[in-house]
């Protein structure tokens, strides 16, 4: 499969999941009502639980899918950085831009570990 082919596909498959996730997201937020009044409704044989379960999983597929997007058309994005916002002559990757994009990724998952666990340390029962 193409390279061109390969962005194609990834790009529909995240506008599919993003019209998912706001469909089920306003099925959530117009339908089931706050409160403990929601806990006996279903839709379709799914109650709030499960269409929050369904939802989470629609978010965690859209976030795969974003990396993968980011991942393809990363040497795009380190030219941009390199040439616009950093004001250097484009270079020819010698695997530094793959070091940094592990760096970052590292990085974004420690940060949403750390407010995570932030989260977790705030709770009250």
């Amino acid at each position: 499969m193409s390279k061109t082919l390969l962005n194609f596909w990834v790009d529909v498959s995240l506008l599919v999941l993003f019209l998912t996730l706001l469909w089920v997201s306003v099925v959530l937020y117009f339908l089931f009502p706050p409160g403990p009044a929601n806990e006996s409704l279903t839709l379709w044989g799914g109650s709030v639980e499960h269409w929050r379960g369904f939802q989470f999983g629609v978010i965690c597929l859209l976030a795969v899918d974003i990396l993968l997007h980011v991942m393809l058309h990363w040497s795009w994005v380190c030219s941009v950085v390199s040439k616009h916002l950093l004001g250097r002559k484009p270079t020819r990757d010698d695997g530094t831009q793959t070091l940094i994009g592990v760096g970052a990724l590292i990085a974004i998952i420690h940060i949403l570990a750390a407010a995570l666990l932030a989260a977790w340390l705030g709770m009250k029962a």
